[in-house]
């Protein structure tokens, strides 16, 4: 499997730093193909005793495990691909008699910090691609054809 990562020069105006104005070209990745999940187990699949459903159950059984341990707020090791801790956002007050936590604390999540060794790419290589055309939107927001009944005379 060749290990490509595809990129576009894009310019833009440096807002902070020692370049700060100045116009300067920065890559960035692009052209990513995703891999369908059920793609992902039949790949794993292969690899293993186990059909592509049977992978397919097995990680949809550790996501929900994982997910109930987080949510008594516990962090999980999950292996090589990183840990799983609770989160989320608080809302400041100006004096702590006055939090409450029904409604200062918002948006629980579960945060996946990956794991370096398996998450820092290696051995990739760089190509770069030309910015595909893109199409100019219409400013009306409507098609040039009535998409509704109409009405002859």
């Amino acid at each position: 499997m060749e290990k490509n990562l595809s990129f576009l020069l894009k310019e833009q105006k440096m807002m902070v730093g020692p370049m700060k104005g100045k116009k300067v070209f920065i890559a960035t990745p692009t052209d990513r193909r995703r891999i369908s999940h059920r793609s992902f187990c039949e790949e794993v699949a292969r690899a293993t005793t186990f059909t592509g459903a049977e992978v397919e159950a097995v990680l949809r059984l550790a996501a929900e495990t994982a997910k109930k341990h987080v949510e008594s707020g516990e962090s999980v090791d999950f292996g090589d691909i990183g840990s799983l801790t609770p989160s989320f956002k608080s809302k400041a007050v100006e004096k702590a008699a006055d939090f409450n936590a029904q409604k200062h604390i918002t948006r629980p999540v579960v945060k996946l910090r990956p794991s370096k060794r398996y998450f820092t790419l290696t051995d990739v290589s760089y190509e770069r691609v030309e910015p595909r055309p893109s199409e100019k939107k219409k400013k009306s927001g409507g098609s040039e054809s009535p998409s509704g009944p109409t009405v002859e005379a």
